[in-house]
């Protein structure tokens, strides 16, 4: 599998192209599995299980990008969501500390005795 379309895979596939990817980027690069495990500090066995397209944990994932020099590749999976030009000027640049719901469109009318059910009489 050379491509993917994010958007209609599965996390399945997505997690299978990954893997996939990293055995690509290692053998270009030359490494057996061996020296890939020995560099990033993992098992010969999770490096096997990793390009078998297996689950593996977020910290193995990260290590073998580290391993293989591809951490700056990690900053392009969750863009900094600090940098939105139009939301700095309408906020006066400020940076967001919470989220809030968006408020609903609600029954303002006051409340009389009577009308707990919600209907009027």
């Amino acid at each position: 599998m050379n491509s993917i379309d994010f958007s209609i895979a599965t996390s399945e596939q997505i997690e299978e192209f990954l893997c996939g990817q990293l055995k690509r980027i290692r053998l270009s690069r030359n490494f057996t599995q061996t020296q890939l495990a020995q560099k990033s500090g993992l098992a010969f066995g999770t490096i096997k299980r990793l390009e078998g397209g297996h689950s593996v944990s977020l910290n193995t994932f990260i290590r073998i990008l580290m391993a293989l020099d591809l951490q700056q590749n990690l900053e392009t999976l969750l863009p900094d969501p600090t940098i939105r030009p139009i939301e700095r000027v309408n906020t006066g640049g400020s940076e967001r500390k919470r989220a809030r719901p968006s408020k609903s469109n609600t029954d303002h009318s006051p409340w009389v005795w009577g009308d707990e059910s919600g209907d009027k009489k």
